[in-house]
């Protein structure tokens, strides 16, 4: 499905090459991580510098890790993702939900409820993002962060078309797009933070904060 936001994009914009049902890709945990140290630490700076110590957190997509900093203590982190035993194997959480976002659009929390919400790697995957993201602004708190961040790799069968045929800079764009047709997220900017060693995994970051009125 696509939504009212990407009605200008190209037919098909949102296909993938496997179109199983994502319950059976995800059924097997995968206990590892999708980018490198580097990439990893940048996203941890990130919510270092975003989320709110003692603040409610909602890990998106989430897995057996979600790379918040470790002196950081949060009153709540829930976490939404697509294999229970990976949600069970991450010590960060405090609650979890097993939930497909591209055939369950609704998010299960209630209105203005988290203080910020992450999510890695994982919106190249998405078949409706922009629904996605509303719910998000939905269930944030009025001036609340959300940090999408990804980078050159994901399952290839898996992502969008739309995310194969565009770079870096187009994924950037699109990103900051998906926000921006929510029309529920304001101070949208888009971040390149990968690190400066050869040889190390791309980040790149679209922040934008739930408006206030």
């Amino acid at each position: 499905m696509e939504s009212e936001g990407a009605n200008a994009l190209p037919p098909g914009a949102f296909q993938r090459i496997d179109e199983t049902p994502d319950e059976v890709f995800y059924r097997t945990p995968r206990l590892v991580t999708h980018i490198d140290e580097g990439a990893i630490g940048a996203v941890t700076q990130l919510y270092r510098e975003y989320f709110p110590a003692n603040g409610a957190i909602l890990d998106l997509m989430s897995s057996w890790i979600s790379h918040l900093p470790p002196e950081v203590v949060y009153g709540r982190v829930a976490g939404l993702g697509m294999n229970r035993e990976e949600l069970e194997t991450n010590p960060r959480l405090t609650e979890s939900v097993v939930q497909n976002l591209n055939t369950h659009l609704r998010l299960p929390f209630e209105d203005n409820a988290f203080d910020g919400a992450g999510l890695c790697v994982s919106v190249d995957y998405l078949t409706d993002p922009t629904a996605i993201l509303r719910e998000a602004g939905r269930v944030l708190k009025p001036g609340a962060p959300i940090v999408i961040t990804f980078s050159n790799r994901c399952f290839p069968t898996k992502a969008v078309a739309l995310w194969h045929a565009l770079d870096d800079r187009g994924h950037m764009a699109l990103v900051q797009r998906f926000l921006t047709d929510t029309a529920l997220f304001t101070d949208i900017e888009a971040l390149d933070l990968s690190p400066r060693r050869r040889r190390s995994d791309p980040l790149y970051a679209v922040i934008g904060r739930k408006q206030r009125t």
